[in-house]
């Protein structure tokens, strides 16, 4: 390279590569050689394990030898094991810089200090533990900050107890691969352009890559946030903002570990194909992975199965396939149930309740009405109105519980329970003669063995026939929590509160048509769950110390208070872009993106794209109502390229064409972006014989290399080389979501993007200048023939 002849440091930089490349190769030596004793052990243990364990079972004190010589066994084993999977985690990390050691480096001298130190920075630390040397630092340490957040002069970095001030006297990068030297720049800028370049001008994968060697200022102060207790990150497409929230998710974990734990954090993904694509990022930081989890999934966990809930990808294909009817009253809901004054109509639903209204079951036993609804809503309503519902909740099991003891006694004298002794098991047998053996020793008289024999048989029976139904009342399941709920859509005072939607009157109807169905429309879970854990209490979520909400701008504000009420210890990043919010309630006023939110919240905004062309991005933002506040990252390329015919046969051809042509460019991830999973289905149908193709849908959880055919919805946070819109026409995208989903698929490019149309171009191409973008009217495809 031109670098290795004009750089004086090359050869001096180079060798000091090998250098700590060698010593990388002998940490790993000796680390497999443990790893394999390690194995070994475990491997004995398993297989020696109860002949190391003395069993006796015949005494108590035989039994509790036996017992604390199999914990200690099991003890054993789990520490092996654990010490077998951190050493296994560490030559991970360790093989994976053998290839690439370091990407920077600074030279630092401390205020008050003759000497300047050299830091090098890493994935992980490598260091000479005798000597206290290091050879590499973790690119999360405290010193490395500087690294990202200063150019050579002035600079600090905080550490747990002080700042720390002086001057970067150099600022190096370094592209290493598979061992060898490739590049070095000295530079001033954060993280230089050649780097950067490099990095970007790579094909996508699919899987999400760590970049720690190009972390920019700005991601750095996400990734590094201790302070906040909400962190709001507004991003533009392909701003990075999922790695930084990655990256930081590694952060926190390196800094925190003696007390944070992966376990501990959780981030909700759009999508489970985008799980699959962000799950090789912490693992590759030398992490574990957090927990992950949509959205979908954590309100369907809440609910336990009681209904059936609607998944937002159908109410979103619902919304493209009926947004232009007019007056809709479920368009109407998808809005107004995900807002504050419908959240506010909950709550004063449930003042009410605290009076009147709340619904119960009758309790039975064996078909028999044990206690009637009507004595239970007596009670509960008789018990001390200051008290909250929860709190007269729990009264009313502690109520009914004894009830049930009573019932217990009068049942165990019944024949029925005589008959049902006659077909206990061997083992209950034995276990009621151990207790009444436990009962003899304190006394001489054994005249009614026999019938106390009975009466334990007797009480085994009845207390295991009452056990379900103990659980269910202790689980609150007397309560019609779902009857209670459909007043608020059936009563007419609920019906005459000002500030509802015009047609509130049909809303109701088809709430209660589902409700009916135990069926949860999507719009109407978060009401449904904060209603019913209201109702019964929430049981707030301590454990979970840091939320990570990606796309955040498809939730709503009252999704956003139903997380606060669960996770009430934890901190939260929400990450998004209000460019892409997709669905009907999401709006800039109403975003968790937005600037109005509460002032405890700090707000970071990442304007830079880096993920597509410059091209791409000067087309994408201009159609864009706040496009002007996204900066291209100068990276070069083909002009966006619309391709209009009158023939859908003829575009179906341009397609094939056009894919060929990228995959003789050497693409390997190629995506035709439709708007709905009704038109991905109809192209994926029509063109699989033609090439092989992948159909993504949102049961999807991973996608391989080639060519795939996925709505702009499931494709957020994925990254293509190249991008195909399949009709981008006139007729086919229009309002304003639409606008969003548009943007959406567009900005999936990296390298380049081809639109299609039937006729006129859709309204948000006809916004871009007619120099951004190549514009073919297509006559006669096999002829080549076409009008510019």
């Amino acid at each position: 390279m031109a670098e290795e002849n004009k750089h004086k440091d090359w050869q001096p930089e180079k060798q000091r590569m090998h250098q700590v490349i060698d010593v990388i190769k002998q940490k790993i030596a000796v680390l497999k050689e443990r790893a394999g004793k390690l194995k070994k052990d475990v491997i004995n243990i398993r297989t020696e394990f109860w002949d190391d364990v003395t069993v006796n079972i015949e005494e108590m004190d035989d039994k509790i030898e036996t017992e604390a010589s199999i914990k200690q066994q099991v003890e054993f084993l789990s520490e092996r094991e654990r010490s077998h999977g951190q050493v296994s985690e560490r030559l991970s990390v360790l093989d994976r810089l053998k290839d690439s050691p370091y990407f920077g480096r600074i030279d630092f001298k401390e205020d008050g200090k003759e000497e300047k130190d050299t830091i090098y920075i890493g994935l992980a630390t490598v260091m000479d533990e005798k000597e206290e040397e290091f050879y590499v630092y973790d690119w999360r340490a405290p010193i490395a900050s500087m690294y990202y957040d200063y150019p050579p002069g002035p600079a600090s970095y905080e550490t747990t107890s002080d700042n720390i001030s002086g001057e970067i006297t150099l600022k190096r990068q370094y592209i290493i691969r598979n061992g060898e030297l490739k590049g070095m720049f000295d530079t001033s800028l954060t993280i230089g352009d050649h780097l950067l370049q490099s990095v970007l001008g790579n094909q996508a994968n699919t899987k999400m890559r760590n970049i720690v060697s190009t972390i920019q200022k700005e991601q750095n102060k996400i990734i590094r946030n201790e302070r906040s207790k909400v962190l709001v990150i507004q991003g533009a497409a392909g701003s990075g903002k999922t790695s930084a929230a990655l990256q930081r998710v590694a952060y926190l974990l390196y800094r925190y570990r003696e007390t944070l734990t992966s376990d501990q954090i959780i981030l909700f993904s759009p999508n489970p194909l985008f799980s699959s694509y962000v799950s090789r990022v912490l693992p590759e930081l030398g992490e574990n992975n957090m927990q992950q989890m949509t959205f979908y999934q954590f309100l369907n966990k809440q609910l336990d199965d009681q209904f059936t809930l609607e998944n937002p990808f159908d109410q979103m294909e619902y919304y493209l396939k009926n947004n232009r009817k007019s007056n809709d009253p479920r368009i109407t809901a998808m809005s107004y149930k995900a807002s504050m004054p419908f959240k506010s109509l909950v709550d004063e639903f449930l003042t009410n309740l605290s009076e009147e209204g709340l619904e119960f079951r009758n309790i039975t036993f064996r078909g028999e009405l044990v206690i009637p609804k009507e004595a239970i809503y007596q009670f509960f309503y008789k018990l001390d109105s200051e008290l909250s519902i929860p709190a007269r909740l729990e009264k009313t099991v502690h109520w009914i519980l004894r009830g049930l003891k009573q019932l217990e006694w009068m049942e165990r004298e019944k024949d029925w329970v005589l008959e049902e002794t006659e077909l206990l098991d061997k083992a209950d047998y034995v276990e009621v003669h151990e207790t009444l053996q436990e009962e003899l020793r304190y006394s001489e008289d054994t005249f009614n063995d026999f019938n106390r024999e009975e009466q334990l048989l007797r009480k085994l029976v009845v207390q295991r026939k009452l056990k379900p139904l103990r659980t269910k009342i202790e689980r609150l399941q007397f309560v019609d929590s779902l009857k209670t709920f459909r007043h608020l859509f059936i009563e007419p005072k609920w019906k005459e509160r000002k500030n509802l939607p015009s047609n509130w009157e049909e809303i109701c109807e088809l709430t209660d048509v589902y409700l009916l169905r135990k069926t949860l429309l999507w719009e109407d879970a978060p009401a449904y769950i904060y209603f019913e854990k209201s109702l019964f209490g929430f049981t707030s979520n301590q454990s979970i110390q840091h939320l990570f909400i990606d796309e955040a701008q498809d939730y709503s504000p009252f999704h956003f208070e139903l997380l606060k009420k669960i996770f009430p210890a934890s901190r939260m990043t929400l990450l998004g872009d209000i460019n892409q919010a997709i669905y009907a309630h999401a709006t800039e006023e109403e975003s968790l993106l937005s600037e109005n939110l509460e002032e405890e919240h700090e707000r970071i905004v990442l304007k830079r794209s880096y993920r597509s062309t410059a091209p791409i991005t000067r087309f994408t933002k201009e159609f864009m109502d706040n496009g002007h506040l996204i900066e291209a990252f100068e990276r070069d390329g083909e002009l966006p390229t619309v391709f209009e015919a009158s023939q859908r046969r003829t575009i179906e051809d341009k397609i094939i064409e056009t894919i060929q042509e990228y995959l003789n460019k050497g693409y390997e991830t190629i995506a035709i972006i439709g708007k709905t999973i009704e038109e991905c289905e109809s192209i994926h149908k029509k063109m699989k014989k033609r090439m092989p193709l992948h159909f993504i849908n949102h049961e999807s959880h991973t996608f391989n290399r080639g060519i795939v055919v996925i709505p702009a919805y499931l494709a957020k946070g994925i990254e293509f080389d190249a991008v195909i819109i399949p009709d981008a026409s006139i007729d086919h995208y229009k309002d304003e979501l639409e606008r969003n989903l548009f943007y959406t698929a567009c900005t999936r490019a990296m390298h380049e993007l081809s639109m299609f149309t039937r006729k006129e171009p859709c309204r948000f191409i006809k916004e871009v200048p007619a120099s951004y973008y190549k514009h073919y009217k297509i006559f006669h495809i096999k002829s080549g023939q076409h009008d510019t």
